[in-house]
């Protein structure tokens, strides 16, 4: 059973179809660019901005990480809302996240086999049944950018090769970091995101620990 009690201390013919596809590249990146440059504050700097207005708790912070855990791996912390990214020196950068609101939230072992910049959004089947005057508009798809629910990055989580439509990604909502407020994926400041998708490697696993356990962590 999974558990947190383990965790943190704190030729011409050939040649002129392939242009399109860099052209293509091109102008999606600079729409990416556009888009982060609107979620990015000014001068940011993760460890002081907070246009937010979140406790300074909730802002990123590197700490001490237990021995034994894995570097590159992702914990977690339900009850006090943190999601740490372990280093290779030991360290941890620590991250303040919103969790499932009720009993949305799922706990468990997963690894994260995608990711995916500015992606795309489609509320789940569930989501529509349970709420359909919030998302049955958007049973289509959401179109990306700053206000779609995914945010600027999404990280994928999956059991084997199953999708279990869980994402760790940013929201457009970022009052809402700290509490219980998602419908199960668990959501970070965009800006935040932004910087922790560059570290995070496929592959590598995500540990959601119980919301009804404690954990101490030394910062």
């Amino acid at each position: 059973m999974l558990t947190r009690r383990h965790f943190i201390m704190t030729s011409a013919a050939l040649f002129s179809p392939a242009l399109s596809v860099p052209a293509f590249a091109q102008s999606q990146q600079a729409q990416w660019d556009a888009w982060d440059a609107v979620v990015l504050p000014p001068n940011y700097d993760p460890a002081t901005s907070n246009p937010w207005g979140l406790h300074p708790r909730l802002l990123p912070t590197r700490v001490e990480a237990k021995d034994n855990l894995k570097a590159g791996d992702i914990h977690v912390d339900a009850i006090a809302r943190y999601l740490y990214h372990v280093q290779s020196d030991g360290t941890a950068m620590r991250y303040g996240v919103a969790i499932g609101r009720g009993g949305l939230y799922e706990p468990g072992f997963f690894t994260i086999q995608r990711k995916a910049k500015w992606p795309r959004w489609t509320p789940t089947a569930n989501m529509i049944e349970r709420e359909p005057e919030v998302y049955a508009q958007y049973a289509d798809g959401m179109e990306p950018g700053p206000n779609n629910a995914l945010g600027a990055r999404a990280l994928y989580l999956y059991v084997g090769n199953r999708d279990t439509l869980l994402r760790i990604h940013g929201t457009p909502l970022p009052r809402s970091v700290g509490w219980r407020a998602s419908s199960g994926c668990v959501r970070m400041v965009m800006a935040h995101i932004i910087g922790l998708y560059e570290q995070v490697e496929p592959g590598v696993s995500a540990f959601l620990y119980p919301a009804e356990e404690s954990i101490t962590a030394r910062s």
